[in-house]
């Protein structure tokens, strides 16, 4: 996951700003011949199913989450062959990575700077190369979406219209979000419960409890091995603080700030939270705990998944990150530990009564769509993704999604009834799709979760499906609660427009002034009182610039 340059759009920002969207405006013969076509064309609606057989071209990272049976690809699977079927819609790849996700990035940027020509669909995850969007080789989409997307994509996409910042030029919609379920990566702890049993402690409301139970995880032999070797909290901060999971960002909420991120101040004014004065405090807490072995030694050099491997070894006892961690990668823990159970609680608050933790997006990636590309493919494209919006993300009763995406994937009928008891496991198969997920209503997954968490039955498909996945690893439905419970603790970042030129310039370099000096300060390498020092340099190389244009940028949209 990227650090402080990525730009968020997020549900809850909507509580905080009070704005209109940016107009989209064209200057004359800016438009190109297929998007002129588009526009012009009258409005007599997109056809169910083309005629003719029309044929989108894209690319595709094909990650470690995506499986396949019986000898299925992502050019031929139980996907392509629906779209064939349902809309005369072909898919053609013309080239896919796997392995890590920088292996797409660099295969990308090698296609941009070679001008190759471009695919006429590219679907991005998490964060989108602004240098593909600055490319000039897709068109404007703004207008496109008024005309062609259903009622339920624009409702969708109206949660939080802020999801479009990232991708606006000069007034321009350059690319569409891919929405996400609002507040699916905002953090909870997960704590060894089986361990709090054993030594009898008692949930932790703040930063001193918490303090006192990383004690005994790390000094009472919790796991009864006779052996020093146990830590109070999974940390990885190789690539930030405010992190997706194994995330530390709640530590320094719980003195007011969230790092790695751009705040909102008392005055009104964006301010990079690293630099906040209660960041002095948060880098204490860590040095302390760090010096008492509460985390590891290794945890600035782990990333996010490196980290979480000592909590599902059995050598820590917490780990702050999403709900979803209960279906991966917490299960392994009561795999490889006999006995072993873990329980969400709430993000602890600090001296003052204070608690924070990170905000994440509803903006889960964006499609780009070609300039060149035939207008067939366009609406092709709309007629797709509308339907999933209208039919897949919140199915009705007796629709073809009513249990799942594909029977004999993530699904079985078992005398009318829906089972996940599938030979050979269960399929994933709607990350097939071209935007990886389907299609998300933001709203709608942890609104159900809290839901079915206060014991309310079931109503709608959409509900059962949730219900039937959360049963298998139930301890999702008080972490779910959880999340919504503590809503009013989460610290969104508030910019979310497209990097200004001294990110793009100098950011990297920015960065690095933080990073260093904050690992070198919780390691104990550097005195806490250098904090002032390294913020100094931070403002006096660049970061007041950068300051400054943030708060332009939020000038414009607040």
């Amino acid at each position: 996951m990227p650090k402080r340059l990525k730009v968020l759009g997020l549900f809850s920002i909507i509580m905080l700003l009070s704005f209109s969207l940016i107009a989209c405006s064209k200057e004359s013969g800016k438009e190109s011949e297929a998007e002129k076509e588009l526009l012009s064309a009258e409005s007599e609606g997109l056809p169910e199913k083309f005629d003719e057989e029309v044929t989108i071209t894209t690319v595709r990272h094909v990650g470690g989450d995506v499986t396949f049976k019986d000898g299925e690809t992502i050019e031929d699977n139980v996907h392509t062959r629906w779209a064939k079927e349902k809309f005369n819609i072909n898919f053609d790849y013309l080239w896919t990575t796997s392995g890590p996700n920088d292996a797409f990035t660099t295969k990308i940027r090698l296609a941009l700077s070679s001008n190759e020509k471009m695919p006429d669909i590219i679907a991005l995850r998490d964060t989108v190369d602004q240098d593909l969007v600055d490319s000039k080789n897709f068109m404007p989409v703004g207008e496109l979406f008024d005309k062609y997307a259903s009622d339920t994509w624009k409702a969708a996409m109206a949660e939080d219209p802020s999801v479009w910042y990232p991708y606006m030029r000069d007034g321009e919609k350059m690319a569409i979000p891919i929405l996400d379920y609002a507040y699916n990566g905002d953090p909870v702890l997960f704590i060894r419960e089986d361990w709090m049993k054993k030594l009898n402690l008692d949930a932790p409301k703040t930063i001193d409890e918490l303090e006192k139970i990383m004690d005994a995880f790390v000094n009472e032999d919790p796991d009864g091995n006779g052996k020093d070797d146990t830590y109070g909290l999974a940390l990885g901060f190789k690539n930030a603080l405010n992190t997706w999971m194994s995330d530390a960002g709640w530590i320094f909420g719980a003195y007011g700030t969230m790092p790695d991120q751009w705040n909102l101040t008392e005055d009104g004014k964006l301010e990079n939270g690293s630099t906040n004065p209660a960041m002095k405090e948060g880098l204490a807490t860590l040095n302390k705990w760090m010096e008492k072995g509460y985390i590891n030694k290794e945890s600035g050099l782990w990333d996010e998944t490196k980290a979480s491997e000592l909590f599902t070894a059995g050598r820590a006892g917490i780990i702050a990150g999403p709900h979803w961690m209960v279906d991966w990668p917490l299960p392994d823990t009561k795999a490889n530990i006999d006995g072993a159970e873990y329980r969400a609680y709430p993000i602890p608050t600090g001296p003052d009564g204070k608690a924070g933790r990170r905000g994440t997006a509803i903006n889960n990636g964006a499609v780009l769509i070609n300039k060149d590309a035939d207008p067939e493919v366009i609406k092709a494209f709309f007629v797709y993704q509308n339907y999933l919006f209208d039919h897949y993300a919140n199915p009705e009763e007796g629709g073809e999604f009513e249990h799942g995406f594909a029977e004999g994937y993530d699904y079985l009928l078992e005398d009318g009834k829906p089972s996940r008891d599938v030979p050979g496991g269960t399929i994933a198969a709607e990350k097939y799709s071209l935007t990886f997920d389907v299609a998300r209503i933001p709203s709608l997954q942890l609104e159900t979760l809290n839901k079915l968490a206060d014991g309310s039955e079931p109503e709608t498909p959409f509900e059962r499906k949730v219900k039937q996945n959360a049963d298998v690893n139930p301890e999702i439905y008080e972490a779910a609660k959880i999340v919504i419970d503590q809503k009013d603790i989460t610290m969104p970042s508030m910019f979310t427009g497209a990097p200004t030129e001294t990110q793009k310039s100098r950011g990297q370099s920015l960065d690095k002034i933080l990073d260093e000096g904050f690992n070198k300060i919780i390691y104990g390498e550097l005195s806490l009182d250098e904090f002032e020092n390294l913020v100094e340099k931070w403002k006096s190389s660049g970061g007041d610039k950068l300051t400054e244009e943030v708060n332009e940028w939020y000038d414009s949209v607040k």
